[in-house]
């Protein structure tokens, strides 16, 4: 069975490739394969480290002074639950993802929000 179903699959598979006289060269398909990885160009953490310190930074409730990779939203800068979404908004708009509520409600701290934003691979 499973060699019919070869067949079948091989008899509609048209691979186009280049000839050159008589003699078949390379198929075009492998000459022209485009990498669609989005970690080609992946953020460095440095970047992720300053881009988030900036938002939390100019969050209104917020001394820009405390603000450090490892400061806790809650318990270093006395932000409620409330804030707290407001900075993950932000971070989503600045780096143009979407943080499932699940996940952020983990996100309690620069530290988490630097890691969840290095680590997703559609951060831009």
């Amino acid at each position: 069975m499973a060699s019919a179903l070869r067949t079948a699959i091989l008899g509609h598979l048209r691979v186009p490739v280049v000839a050159n006289g008589s003699k078949l060269l390379t198929p075009l398909w492998t000459t022209s394969i485009r990498s669609m990885s989005s970690h080609d160009d992946h953020l460095e953490k440095t970047q992720v480290i300053d881009r988030i310190l900036d938002i939390v930074k100019s969050f209104p409730k917020v001394d820009p002074s405390k603000v450090t990779p490892e400061v806790h939203f809650q318990k270093d800068l006395g932000l409620d639950s409330l804030d707290n979404v407001e900075i993950i908004m932000a971070i989503e708009e600045e780096f143009k993802l979407e943080i499932p509520d699940k996940e952020a409600d983990k996100i309690d701290s620069c530290a988490l929000a630097i890691e969840y934003v290095y680590n997703h691979p559609m951060a831009s």
